[in-house]
């Protein structure tokens, strides 16, 4: 390999050159800061909670990343605490987080990864069945992709999201489905620390989410009328990845990871990108149906209200766990804490069962009272790809 390729390449030069006008690079850098201010005290509306529930803003003594922050009483949270050099940002290089994190909406409302961390699910298949027909997840030896790896895919929806709209504005090249970051740039998009352990995980990240797949099969109406089954050949989470690393310490400079056909099709190929934004503090979710519940919540109540049944929920997110046990997590961890970003929650009684309420905190009265669907999709047509 060249000299020059094992140089790390930022995301700029991924994305297209930055506008050379150093009036709008520091005008934009301005934008950042703000953007930077507004994404800490989210998810509640004051930037006073924000501060009690990340400790103040202050950096987790060594040992303690992870671990809810502690003020006498200790309050129950599902986020842990931020990384150290989170809010860092360097003068002359874009803030890695200033482009908007996306994610697919066409499956937003099933977990196509496992939630746990022990429970490798190797050699497993999990099926949901759906109104129009069912989707299937198949896992190699490796073990099936966790929600954790799946944060890789949301770095990919992201970028060529944003690479799409400078395309469409005329200030860049059409994306490819290739894209590499450097692996620094992946642990501050994901808001992980940087410590060895996580760029070892990276490469087996990589492995599991090429080796999961996706089989969708569908119903679907002809032009004459007859129902007819439609089965879509089984496609990874990601079509593949490399990791490049120092033959001499080992250190990974550069990772390379291909998306998927289908995941570059929604948002390239569609004339209208099936995406839609996720809040930056989703990847401080800690337990993994907490990031499960987020998701769900995005797609299904939108900036309204959404009710769903703990028993679809626990269909839905393909837990190898009983029912009980899964009321009971959802309960005990996510119910009680109630701080995922954007959203309150909320158990009330329904005919078939308790049901999981989830409201957006900036919903208006006027939105609840029309919004408000039962196991369903309430996206207005101006919330698609926000």
């Amino acid at each position: 390999m060249a000299a020059e390729d094992k140089r790390p390449l930022p995301l700029g030069d991924l994305l297209g050159d930055l506008d050379p006008d150093l009036a709008k690079a520091l005008d934009g850098l301005g934008k950042g800061v703000l953007r930077n201010a507004e994404v800490h005290s989210k998810p509640l509306a004051s930037s006073g909670d924000a501060l009690a529930r990340n400790g103040a803003g202050k950096q987790a003594p060594e040992g303690e990343q992870g671990r809810a922050p502690t003020t006498g009483l200790q309050k129950k949270t599902v986020t842990r605490a931020l990384p150290p050099g989170d809010e860092q940002q360097d003068m002359f290089t874009p803030w890695v987080r200033d482009i908007a994190s996306k994610d697919s909406r066409s499956i937003m409302d099933v977990a196509v990864f496992r939630l746990s961390k022990r429970d490798k699910r190797a050699n497993e298949v999990i099926r949901y069945d759906m109104p129009d027909g069912y989707v299937e997840v198949s896992s190699g030896p490796k073990g099936m992709a966790s929600v954790w790896d799946y944060d890789l895919v949301l770095m990919g929806i992201s970028h060529i999201t944003e690479a799409m709209n400078r395309y469409r504005a005329g200030r860049g090249e059409k994306p490819t489905r290739k894209f590499r970051p450097h692996v620094s740039e992946i642990l501050k998009f994901c808001r992980r620390s940087d410590g060895g352990r996580q760029y070892e995980e990276i490469e087996a990240a990589l492995d599991r989410l090429s080796t999961t797949t996706i089989k969708v099969v569908r119903n679907v109406k002809s032009s004459s009328g007859r129902m007819m089954r439609e089965a879509e050949t089984p496609e990874g989470l990601i079509r593949k990845g490399k990791v490049i690393s120092y033959a001499d310490d080992g250190k990974v400079a550069l990772v390379e990871i291909e998306l998927a056909e289908w995941v570059y099709n929604e948002v390239v190929e569609s004339k209208r990108p099936h995406v839609l934004t996720v809040d930056p503090d989703f990847f401080l979710i800690e337990p993994g149906i907490g990031r499960f519940v987020y998701r769900l919540a995005r797609r299904a109540a939108g900036r309204s209200q959404a009710k769903w049944t703990f028993r679809l929920l626990y269909e839905r997110s393909g837990s190898a766990g009983t029912f009980k046990e899964f009321c009971r997590l959802l309960r005990k961890g996510i119910l009680t804490a109630n701080d995922l970003p954007e959203y309150d929650l909320a158990e009330e009684r329904g005919k078939e069962g308790p049901m999981l309420v989830m409201t957006h905190r900036n919903a208006k009265p006027a939105d609840l009272s029309v919004g408000c669907v039962i196991d369903g999709y309430p996206l207005s047509s101006d919330d698609a790809g926000r």
